[in-house]
């Protein structure tokens, strides 16, 4: 694991990005993919010379996420419905959740480590490097066995499918899909623009996760049993009812307790759109106002 984490730090020391060394603008989208793949490629090496370790702390993994569904489970035997949703139509959002959270948990779950870097003085070190410094956090120690709760979400949303009773037209069909992209959109926003915050904060891991594990555990029940108040909030301020709530009422036929237009359920790509520029424009922000620890 060490030999392929050095691995890594020297193949970004040696990624050449057109600036000079040190220099903190966080470079292009291209030069932060690249970058970001090649930490990747590197860990997932690391994490597959290792693979009874891997398949042990994936189905760990997998395990633990499975025991939220197992509540929703419990708590319909004592109930037949839950804000009017069948257990079904429950499983449809918690399995949409669950996918689209678990895709930006395993792209981007490593930036709830920035504080930590910024309060011990390690961000020093990515920012010298000529890569950009969004690649390289998130991309650090990237986990592999997060694709447990992936599975564990698709499995869910599978037998969702099977037993909810929903008329597939064409754009339900082409929906779904788009959904699950757009909801990873959505939580990788946040993950970057929590991430951001925390070069202000110091060290705010905890609020940022009350917003990612809060807000996917939020989607997996049905708005109807929060207030008002609430669901409003995660539509017009954090705007988490895009990544499942508004398309998965459409789809399920049920209606919006905002009494929105109909055409906000298709609205998810566009508003992902305008969540990624907000964030990258506060991460630069961040960058920008980043004076290395003790400075």
């Amino acid at each position: 694991m060490a030999e392929a984490a050095a691995e890594a730090e020297a193949a970004v020391e040696a990624e050449p990005r057109g600036g000079a060394a040190g220099e903190r603008t966080p470079g292009t989208v291209a030069e932060s993919v690249r970058a970001y793949r090649l930490v990747v490629r590197m860990w997932m090496r690391s994490t597959m010379s290792y693979r009874a370790s891997f398949v042990m702390t994936a189905f760990g993994n997998f395990a633990a996420t499975a025991l939220d569904f197992l509540t929703i489970v419990l708590m319909f035997s004592h109930v037949e419905a839950l804000g009017g949703f069948s257990l079904p139509e429950v499983a449809f959002l918690y399995g949409t959740a669950s996918t689209s959270f678990g895709l930006a948990d395993l792209l981007m779950g490593s930036m709830d480590r920035l504080g930590e870097r910024v309060r011990d003085g390690t961000l020093d070190t990515l920012m010298l490097r000529p890569v950009p410094v969004l690649a390289q956090v998130a991309a650090d120690r990237f986990a592999l066995r997060r694709l447990g709760r992936v599975v564990q979400g698709l499995l869910v949303l599978g037998w969702a499918l099977w037993r909810v009773d929903v008329h597939w037209t064409v754009l339900n069909v082409a929906l779904l899909p788009v959904t699950l992209v757009v909801g990873a959109a959505i939580f990788c926003a946040v993950y970057v623009a929590g991430g951001a915050f925390q070069f202000w904060a110091g060290d705010a891991a905890q609020v940022q996760n009350s917003v990612t594990y809060g807000g996917a555990t939020l989607l997996q029940y049905p708005p109807g049993v929060f207030a008002r108040d609430l669901v409003r909030g995660v539509t017009f301020v954090v705007p988490l009812a895009f990544v499942n709530w508004l398309p998965a009422l459409r789809m399920l036929g049920r209606p919006d307790p905002l009494g929105l237009p109909g055409w906000v359920d298709f609205a998810g790509a566009p508003v992902a759109l305008v969540c990624c520029a907000l964030s990258g424009l506060l991460w630069r922000a961040g960058v920008r106002s980043y004076r290395s620890t003790g400075s």
